[in-house]
């Protein structure tokens, strides 16, 4: 996890990291700070969230508490191989959290799914060799053209 804290945001302390899917049914917090604020290009995070790319905050899997409604999980591969675990909303269908084999003690939650985002500052892009030609956030972002290095 320490090799995340490179791609981690410029802002402030975070006290609690709050949010929710679109229904209400499912809430999280995390009172960890962010290990890493990244916006993923890759071809799965677009997919799921139907846009350019999916904005994620690392944070330690074990500070992750989930409350009120279930979350559904679908099982994809990354480039590694190794499972990606997709967690959204069963009632509908807000994507929550990501679970990589390979970051194994990270989750990713998703940032537009945060009750207050005024903090997010990405760090990076990442899978940029896969990034949508209308999908840039500007040229001040270090880019990589996949993962980062985890570890």
């Amino acid at each position: 996890m320490a090799a995340l804290n490179h791609l981690n945001c410029e802002a402030e302390k975070v006290a609690k990291i709050k949010g929710g899917c679109l229904c209400g049914e499912v809430q999280y917090e995390s009172t960890a700070e962010p290990l890493m604020v990244a916006a993923c290009h890759c071809t799965n995070c677009r997919k799921q969230s139907g846009t350019a790319f999916s904005m994620n905050i690392g944070v330690p899997a074990d500070s992750v508490s989930v409350t009120g409604g279930s979350l559904t999980t679908y099982e994809d591969a990354g480039a590694s191989g190794e499972p990606v675990l997709r967690k959204f909303c069963n009632k509908c269908g807000s994507p929550i959290l990501t679970n990589l084999k390979a970051a194994d003690g990270v989750s990713f939650i998703k940032a537009g799914t945060l009750d207050d985002s005024s903090w997010v500052v990405p760090g990076a892009e990442i899978w940029c060799d896969s990034k949508a030609s209308w999908g840039s956030l500007g040229e001040a972002l270090p880019k990589m053209p996949g993962n980062p290095p985890f570890g």
